[in-house]
């Protein structure tokens, strides 16, 4: 009876815990079983605290388009132009930080701008044309990579070494920590913020109350193009360089962060969706340089982190029945 009474008070106490609680256990457990598995396979050159906060690093700039990206995902719009964005934003804040000898106000303020702007013809054109976002933004991609590969005239785009304080500690953080603190402010305590669940949740609905629809998606994506023009901030700084692609090429960029947003989107219910891009990019991360620590070639990392984040994203949403997925 003292076992059964054990076990009784310890369900009702797991019952009792808040959904921002029982949201922070399972992606702490994720991470600890991310990290565990790859330390058991390879001991010696994976795991240290050293590489955990190299990681973590590396997962910040992925995280801060992520979190831009999750106003326009939750809204139930979709963003191919992520990775174009991205290099357009960086050249053109290389451009204006090197050749017109700006510095950081060219470097910072020229990718924020270019990233905006970028949103609001993706955002423009969307509400316009009335074709599916997936579509209208793959198309546009194709124009971004031209353009940028024009603005770079073929050539790779290099940040000097002396501006580059943002690819290392403490410029990323700091970074990433004001766009973290944006993203939380505008979701939870502004009418911006209201309206992206409301059209999120039932569109019909949120037209009904009297909410502009499309006058909030678009700002849902000049602020997602933002927050893009800050991850490319990031990415330049950390690699030093940027080379414009065309093709399509650009949409290999588009994964990470896309799969950040999942694990926004899956711990929405929770109530801590920033707080699990976060969280779910350092997983993503640590899954990366666990397989380049074994030395698995890129295709079987591929394959097998694209079903190891599948199976995570399955096994933390429930979808009710009856309830429609989209």
């Amino acid at each position: 009876s003292f076992f059964y009474l054990h076990r009784e008070l310890h369900m009702t106490g797991i019952k009792n815990l808040s959904g921002a609680a029982k949201g922070y256990i399972v992606l702490t457990a994720l991470v600890f079983l991310s990290w565990l598995i790859f330390k058991i396979l390879t001991p010696d050159n994976f795991g240290s605290p050293s590489n955990l906060l190299s990681y973590f690093q590396a997962s910040l700039i992925a995280t801060v388009g992520a979190i831009g990206f999750y106003f326009v995902m939750d809204m139930g719009l979709f963003d191919f132009s992520i990775g174009a964005n991205i290099i357009l934003s960086a050249i053109v804040g290389c451009q204006l930080a090197t050749t017109f000898d700006l510095g950081y106000a060219g470097l910072i303020l020229g990718s924020i701008a270019t990233g905006a702007l970028v949103g609001l013809c993706n955002g423009y054109f969307y509400v316009k044309l009335r074709i599916p976002s997936m579509i209208v933004t793959a198309g546009l991609a194709l124009i971004y990579e031209s353009v940028a590969n024009y603005m770079a005239g073929g050539a790779k785009m290099t940040l000097p070494t002396e501006l580059c304080a943002f690819g290392q500690m403490p410029g990323n953080i700091i970074l990433a920590v004001i766009t973290f603190i944006i993203a939380y402010v505008v979701l939870n305590y502004t009418k911006f913020g209201t309206y992206t669940y409301a059209i999120g949740s039932n569109e019909l609905v949120a037209k009904n109350m009297g909410i502009n629809v499309d006058k909030f998606k678009v700002l849902a994506f000049i602020l997602s193009g933002a927050f893009f023009g800050a991850m490319a901030v990031l990415t330049i700084s950390y690699g030093s360089s940027m080379v414009a692609v065309t093709g399509m090429s650009s949409m290999s960029r588009n994964f990470i962060p896309t799969m950040g947003c999942f694990f926004g989107l899956a711990f929405m219910k929770y109530g801590i969706p920033l707080q699990a891009i976060i969280l779910g990019e350092f997983i993503v991360n640590i899954i990366f340089f666990g397989f380049i620590s074994l030395g698995a070639p890129t295709a079987i990392q591929d394959v097998i982190t694209g079903l190891a984040l599948l199976i995570i994203i399955t096994f933390t949403t429930k979808v009710t029945k009856g309830e429609i997925v989209k």
